[in-house]
Formats: C-alpha cells, structure tokens, sequence
C-alpha cells in the first residue's frame, strides 16, 4: 500500500509504513519501505536511521544514494560525500553508482564547488536514457548556478515534461454521465395502495371469492 501511495500522497503513504513496521519490524522490506516514506516526506534522520537499519539486516548497500541525500538533507554534504567513497560503494550496480555520483554532485554544490560538481557530472556513465535524464538535468542546475543559463536552457530543452503521476485507483472508479439518465418526470408515481403488505386482507378476498364460486355452482345444480 504504501509503495502504491507514494507518488500520489507522500504522507498517508508514510502512515501507511508505519503501521507495517510496528507490526514487522524485523522484516528488511518492511523497514524499506518505511525508510524510503520517511525519506520521500523529509524525514531525512529518521530515514537515514531506517536505511542503516536495513543495510544491517540484510547487508544490501544498494540505498547508499538515499542515505546520502539524507545526509544532504541534513546540511552534512561532506558525509554524503565521505559515503561515496566507502568501499561497497565500487561494488554498486552501474546504475545505482550513476546515481550516487549524481548525489555526490550535488553534494559539492552544497558545498560552493560548482565547477568541481560539474566535472563529476561529466564523468558518469549513464546506464540508460532515465539515468543519463537525471544526470543532464543535474547538469543543467549545476550550469544555472554558475551563471552559465544558455547552455542550462539548451539541456533543459532536451528534457522531457514530467508526467503526472498515475493514480492507482483510477480503473476502480466508474464515471457516468448524468445527461444521459432519464428524466425522472418521465416515471409515474405508483399508487401505494397497489401494494398492501397485511396478509390478512389477502386471506380475506380470496375468502369472499371462494364463497361466491360455491353459491353460484349451488344454484346451478338446484336448477
């Protein structure tokens, strides 16, 4: 749940984790998710907590660029830097290393070494077209910050518009189209006397009828 509500609301999607992790807080998957919540509303400590928490119970290192944002998040770029610099950090897939350098760059802009950042940026080698999308629009702020905001507007040109994000409920929910409903004047009233729901009174025609059908066969044999 808190995976599906992350992108839409940020906060319930952090309740949401939690409650997951009071109840099974031993779980790494669990913790994640709580970490990644905590992160994803500013709660850059206490994700920063969950994600060490993780990286112990299942000794993954994959979130390193997560903890170091938070570090980043928490006005202490030179720990985001000294993260990088870890030597589990060489053993990072290509893509997670891509972004961890991203990280780092921005780290040193935090820091006042634009032009060191935008050395940095150019060194990446990005996995594929998303990663090299972070890394030019990190590239493009860098530029913006030195000043340098024709070559930023040239890159940010080339970006794509960010797509709203897709609200997961959105195939549950039926819409119909009021003009297409029928005029209620167009129904009669029923006559709330057609319906009587006293079983008695029913008891008592079908009586009434019986009787008249016996005296009418009476008189037929009479005659």
């Amino acid at each position: 749940m808190a995976g599906m509500l992350l992108d839409i609301d940020p906060e319930l999607a952090y309740k949401h984790a939690q409650v997951a992790v009071s109840r099974a807080g031993r779980v790494d998957v669990v913790r994640e998710a709580g970490a990644v919540a905590a992160y994803a509303t500013g709660r850059y400590a206490e994700a920063l907590r969950e994600f060490r928490t993780v990286r112990r119970l299942n000794g993954s290192h994959e979130h390193l660029a997560l903890m170091a944002d938070c570090e980043r998040g928490l006005g202490r770029p030179e720990r985001a830097i000294a993260l990088a610099r870890e030597p589990e950090a060489a053993t990072l897939p290509p893509r997670q290393r891509a972004e961890l350098d991203i990280v780092v760059a921005g780290a040193r802009m935090d820091m006042g070494n634009g032009d060191s950042a935008l050395v940095g940026l150019g060194r990446i080698v990005a996995p594929d077209s998303e990663v090299q999308q972070q890394v030019d629009a990190a590239r493009a702020a860098v530029l913006r910050s030195l000043g340098r905001d024709e070559e930023a507007a040239a890159i940010e040109a080339t970006l794509p518009v960010p797509e709203a994000p897709e609200d997961p409920w959105a195939d549950d929910i039926t819409l119909y189209d009021t003009a297409e409903l029928p005029d209620p004047d167009e129904f009669e009233e029923e006559d709330d006397a057609d319906y009587d729901d006293d079983p008695s009174d029913g008891a008592t025609v079908a009586s009434a009828e019986d009787t008249t059908v016996s005296g009418e066969a009476e008189r037929e044999d009479r005659a």
